[in-house]
């Protein structure tokens, strides 16, 4: 795993996001400008927490942690309504198959981890917070070439019928062609893939840059993204022996599986996990 330099890091870098957010001068001006681009309206008051973690009900559960989670302070007018409204915004260049065929119910499982937290005992179900879950990738989750997809429940025998539960997800891919969004917005994905000096072409883009430059200058956030790195290479290493031990217990099922004649067992095997995990306790494969 090559290391980049912290001044080659882009927005959609997990670490640099972060740092961004986390940086006491930059952080709620960097967060608003990237809404107010995305919604096109202003954004007066809000709550930022930076990697916010959402633990499981139980340690047998899974938590989530969000890159940031925004929540407005107070009620604020939307469409004539007044709608409390927590935003979580998710950059992503994750390209790996597995998780993107995953990706739908990625974005429920961040959805849900949120409504558990937005309603308290007792309390009306019409007080439940407005959410958009918010990813901004270079890669295309869904192949259509679309630079925004707009996400929302409905019914599929009356497509027509109103559904409100103020749940929305939004999948935002960097070079997507088609559908009808601001030229600000177009060039805030172009510049969340590439942050520098050249591709900063507008006002906003502009003072995110300086705040790019102060965050990446900093020494203290130097040190942090040394041990980061640190870290994700213990990972990336683990995983690395993890997948290869993996890789091997399937070679050698595949090989029983084939000895013993059951050539759709192994076929099946390739693609459904909890099958997999059947054969490999049967053979007693460890």
């Amino acid at each position: 795993m090559q290391r980049r330099k912290l001044e080659e890091l882009n927005l959609l870098d997990d670490f640099l996001f972060n740092a961004m957010l986390a940086y006491p001068d930059t952080g709620e001006a960097f967060i608003r400008k990237l809404l107010e681009t995305l919604f096109d309206r202003k954004f007066p008051h809000l709550k930022i927490r930076a990697q916010e973690s959402f633990a499981g009900s139980n340690t047998d559960l899974r938590g989530a942690r969000l890159d940031v989670y925004i929540e407005e302070d107070g009620s604020v007018q939307i469409n004539g309504d007044e709608i409390p409204t927590i935003y979580d915004v998710e950059p992503d260049h994750n390209h790996k198959t597995a998780e993107i065929k995953a990706f739908p119910k990625r974005a429920r499982f961040y959805h849900a981890m949120i409504d558990r937290r937005s309603l308290k005992a007792g309390e009306h179900f019409g007080k439940m917070k407005k959410v958009y879950v918010i990813f901004i990738c270079d890669y295309d989750p869904f192949g259509y070439d679309r630079a925004l997809y707009t996400i929302k429940n409905r019914c599929l025998e009356e497509p027509e019928l109103p559904y409100e539960d103020d749940a929305e997800t939004w999948v935002l891919y960097t070079r997507g062609k088609k559908g009808n969004i601001s030229e600000s917005l177009r060039q805030l994905l172009s510049y969340m893939e590439n942050t520098n000096q050249n591709n900063a072409i507008n006002e906003d883009l502009r003072d995110i840059q300086q705040m790019v430059d102060q965050v990446k200058r900093d020494g203290e956030v130097s040190l942090r993204y040394m041990k980061w790195f640190e870290h994700d290479q213990m990972m990336y290493e683990q995983g690395r022996q993890d997948e290869q031990e993996n890789t091997e217990r399937e070679k050698e099922l595949t090989r029983h599986l084939l000895k013993d004649q059951r050539v759709a067992d192994a076929q099946r095997a390739l693609d459904d996990p909890a099958f997999r995990d059947q054969l490999l306790k049967e053979y007693g494969i460890h």
